[in-house]
């Protein structure tokens, strides 16, 4: 839904992958580092087939430099069980997602259909990480090895934004010169109706009489 410049007065696209670089996601280090002492704090060490929580944009990196392998996150998964096996140190090992795909288990794309179901059969929004769409875009992008069916997940991410979209779209049929409530949205999603919903409710608002002198009109 892209807009030109003087109809923005949100963020743009990039500016919201920027804000979600902070959410945390898991990672399974393939080989050891010392602790990374930041700006926002500490983390690690990092030690193979020991799992820990990093900032989104940490994970990238270290993934980009196949110093890691990235865990998506809870919201995708089916709680079937966990991606990571870990044993002890001498036997701890990666459990590989072919293992899942040779069972006919993809865990990932199940999930995404049942909040697919979920959008479509239910009126209001399904429950969804305030930047899921940046988070899930980004391990896409970068981690696609480390997610089985990629191309099934992608598709069912692409119909699940539309559905939303769709829903949001009806939600600004109710739009009255008082409020606008549509619990569950994204930060982006937020963000494409934003520029429609204002322009649209000064309009309401310069339509909508004066209240008569001495009555109280909300704000």
């Amino acid at each position: 839904m892209a807009l030109p410049r003087n109809a923005r007065n949100g963020f743009t696209p990039e500016e919201i992958d920027f804000l979600a670089e902070v959410e945390d996601v898991t990672v399974l280090p393939l080989e050891p580092m010392e602790p990374l002492q930041l700006i926002n704090g500490t983390y690690g060490p990092f030690r193979p087939a020991i799992k820990l929580d990093v900032p989104l944009w940490l994970a990238v990196t270290l993934k980009k430099k196949q110093k890691c392998k990235i865990q998506p996150p809870e919201w995708m998964d089916t709680g079937e069980g966990p991606f990571f096996l870990v044993g002890p140190p001498r036997t701890s090992r990666l459990l590989t997602y072919s293992v899942y795909l040779l069972h006919g288990k993809n865990i990932l794309a199940e999930e995404l259909q049942a909040k697919l179901d979920e959008e479509t059969n239910k009126p209001e929004f399904s429950s969804l990480p305030f930047h899921y769409m940046e988070i899930a875009h980004a391990l896409l992008d970068c981690a696609s090895d480390d997610i089985p069916n990629a191309e099934t997940v992608r598709t069912l991410l692409r119909d699940l934004r539309e559905k939303r979209q769709a829903k949001a779209r009806q939600g600004l049929e109710t739009l009255d010169t008082q409020y606008l409530q549509m619990d569950g949205l994204g930060l982006m999603e937020i963000n494409e109706i934003r520029p429609f919903f204002t322009k649209a409710f000064d309009a309401l608002r310069k339509l909508t009489p004066a209240p008569a002198e001495g009555t109280y009109m909300t704000e």
